[in-house]
């Protein structure tokens, strides 16, 4: 439990005790029953009534009489009156006499003012908490910049250390000079930019060149996350900026990094007041700072952002963010880079071929990688090995990208055997097909939702299709339902993916990329996109009923023409099928060279079906 949470309860505790003390002290006596004042006359009435039955004497100047019924009565007495101890005996009422309850004075104080000042630390609490822990300067601190400064000597990140963004380091290799020698620059009257906006997907290294940059440079580092100026409080978000770049100032040369910019900087105008407000005076200090009066040289600013398309236009002129720096993807080569360097940190065997895993791992990030090298570590430390080797890194990558094996899973035979007809009628088409990216491996290892999965490892990165591509990849997500309703003569629910990025591709092909020679290059609808709360719910439809059933009509005949392409190869080549199919379901996973040996022992035939 923290500690903050344990003094909070603590001091509950406390509140209630002196709670229960303060209604202690109230009732003096120890009755629970009801007590009525009296004056002093009236009590002496009921006594000589006879209603009271029993009495007790407190201090020097209160009785209480009590009734047969259980409620009791109290008055004060003159203390010159000894006269009423001699009344009650006159009417024989037993007396008792209880010493009056007198608190020493520090625990009257403390039991008055205790509640009162335990409320008001409770409270100093929890506002400390939602601010995060200001630091030692407490609520005069909130105004302050809680960016974390590291020296010079601390960084350690160099541009050796990243890889995959070759171009992005040339643009901020002149950062690093001007801050070595920034007469070098101004000896010609150059500026160098004030701000550099980098962006790109998440796990690109945006936050990683950051660092590099002030390894390299060796110069103090300030980093920051865009929602850690916005607060609860008025003026709270501006005041730190302007203590942040204060900072910057007094450490020049150095470099400010804000993190996840699009917290702050978003387009102003968009909110509904409230908060917004609050996020645009942060937004306009910040934009006086990087770009006002008072200049800031040696302060050089990095911004890293996923989202730069919302950032407010202020913002990116030139002047404040002079240079945006797309940090893309890695190509091949560069997650090839990328994964040796993070395998310089595990123990692998010294034959390994990082170019075999960079081929067959499309679209991933820096991080992404990074992850399949830690994965690949934590499963060799499970099978007790010393070195990792190819087979570790490629089981990692199917981990990352289609889940863990599911061993426990129990398929029937006929599961089963449907499972490796269809991942055989993929890598059978895939083939046989010209142009087409080369079978890697088969397996019907149920992993994650899929029964069955087949891999490809294609040559390099591609950036544009053509039809050809397009059309194999068509008739290669329809292979494995083919193949089931050539051999069952029935289909099931494990093509539901194949069809749907099968659909997907024709309805690009018609729609976005002019590849249809019904329509020829047209695009029908735009980009525009109805959003609600960040989420697209659609686009707008700019075409008429009419052009919107020829559409219908051309992906049925298209996805109808792939079909039987495909039913077509693995009908003329039934053979390899029923082969590639029984090697599947006795050794559940084989690799893409066996299906390639098939293929040259038994002669395909090639596609007769035109287009």
């Amino acid at each position: 439990m923290k500690r903050e949470n344990l003094l909070i309860i603590l001091s509950m505790l406390i509140l209630a005790f002196f709670v229960a003390k303060l209604f202690d002290n109230v009732n003096m006596s120890g009755d629970s029953r009801q007590t009525k004042e009296l004056i002093y006359s009236d009590f002496k009435g009921l006594v000589a009534s006879g209603d009271i039955v029993n009495a007790q004497i407190v201090g020097d100047s209160i009785i209480e009489g009590f009734t047969q019924d259980g409620n009791s009565y109290r008055t004060y007495f003159p203390a010159e009156d000894p006269s009423v101890i001699d009344f009650l005996r006159l009417y024989k009422i037993p007396i008792n006499y209880v010493p009056e309850k007198n608190l020493p004075w520090y625990l009257s104080i403390l039991i008055n003012w205790g509640p009162f000042l335990l409320i008001f630390g409770i409270w100093m609490l929890l506002m400390r908490r939602m601010q995060g822990g200001v630091g030692s300067g407490g609520l005069f601190s909130i105004g302050r910049s809680r960016a974390k400064k590291m020296e010079a000597s601390e960084m350690k990140v160099t541009f050796n250390d990243v890889a995959g963004v070759e171009e992005a380091k040339d643009d901020l290799r002149e950062t690093v000079e001007f801050l070595r020698d920034p007469t070098k620059f101004r000896r010609l009257g150059g500026r160098i930019p004030k701000g550099m906006l980098m962006s790109g997907s998440p796990g690109t290294g945006k936050t990683l060149l950051a660092k590099a940059v002030a390894g390299e440079a060796e110069v103090p580092f300030f980093s920051m996350s865009g929602s850690d100026f916005v607060e609860m409080f008025v003026g709270v978000g501006a005041s730190r900026v302007r203590d942040m770049f204060e900072q910057g100032r007094q450490n020049a040369p150095c470099i400010i990094f804000i993190d996840e910019i699009d917290a702050v900087g978003g387009s102003r105008g968009t909110g509904m007041g409230g908060g917004n407000d609050e996020r645009e005076q942060t937004l306009n200090q910040l934009l006086v700072e990087m770009d006002g009066f008072d200049g800031m040289e040696g302060v050089i600013v990095i911004a890293a952002t996923n989202r730069p398309d919302v950032l407010d236009p202020a913002l990116l002129r030139p002047g404040r963010f002079d240079r945006q720096v797309s940090i893309p993807l890695p190509d091949v080569k560069g997650r090839e880079e990328i994964l040796k360097i993070h395998a310089k940190k595990v123990q692998i065997v010294d034959d390994i071929d990082m170019s075999i895993i960079a081929r067959g791992t499309p679209g991933f990030s820096g991080a992404d990688l990074k992850n399949l090298i830690n994965e690949a570590a934590l499963g060799g430390a499970r099978k007790n090995k010393t070195q990792l080797n190819l087979a570790d890194f490629e089981w990692a990558r199917d981990k990352v990208l289609m889940g863990t094996e599911r061993r426990s899973m129990v398929m029937t035979e006929k599961e089963k055997r449907n499972t490796a007809y269809h991942e055989a009628g993929h890598a059978l088409v895939s083939a046989l097909l010209p142009n087409s990216d080369p079978v890697h491996k088969v397996t019907i290892v149920p992993r994650g939702r899929a029964l069955g999965l087949t891999s490809y490892l294609p040559k390099g990165d591609q950036f544009s299709y053509d039809i050809d591509f397009l059309s194999n990849r068509i008739t290669i997500a329809l292979g494995g339902r083919a193949a089931e309703e050539i051999i069952f003569s029935e289909v099931t629910t494990g093509a539901s993916n194949d069809i749907q990025q099968a659909t997907e591709t024709v309805r690009n092909m018609i729609c976005n990329w002019g590849m249809s020679k019904s329509f020829g290059p047209i695009v029908f609808g735009s980009d525009s996109q109805h959003n609600v709360l960040g989420r697209s719910i659609g686009k707008e439809r700019e075409y008429s009923e009419l052009t919107a059933e020829e559409i219908d009509k051309e992906m049925r005949n298209t996805v109808k023409f792939h079909d039987e392409k495909a039913k077509k190869l693995l009908s003329d080549n039934i053979e390899i099928l029923h082969k590639i199919a029984d090697i599947l379901i006795k050794e559940e996973t084989i690799d893409g060279s066996y299906i390639n040996d098939l293929l040259k022992k038994n002669k395909p035939k090639a596609n007769k079906v035109g287009g």
